[in-house]
């Protein structure tokens, strides 16, 4: 069986997280899950919210594609806490 790699981190994840935090939401890390599963969940008004972090310019692996294709739920790709912000209020407005 072959070691697993760390999971990569962006390095804008601590500032979207932190930001999250600041404004009262709940963020749950999910990035060394692996398999394709998201970076974060992120709990506000009674909702649970999935986020993808990416870079500028970063794209999904492979592993991200198939996560994200075969999930039934939301489940979004950001690239900065305002666009955190706005799938966040884009989710708790759509329920």
């Amino acid at each position: 069986m072959t070691p697993r790699i760390a999971a990569s981190i962006d390095l804008n994840q601590n500032e979207i997280v932190n930001g999250l935090r600041g404004l009262g939401m709940t963020v749950q890390i999910l990035s060394a899950t692996g398999k394709g599963c998201p970076d974060i969940l992120v709990g506000h008004i009674k909702s649970n919210i999935l986020l993808e972090i990416k870079g500028e310019g970063g794209r999904l692996t492979s592993h991200q594609v198939l996560w994200h294709d075969a999930w039934h739920g939301q489940v979004a790709v950001v690239r900065s806490l305002d666009e955190a912000i706005a799938e966040i209020n884009r989710v708790i407005k759509g329920r």
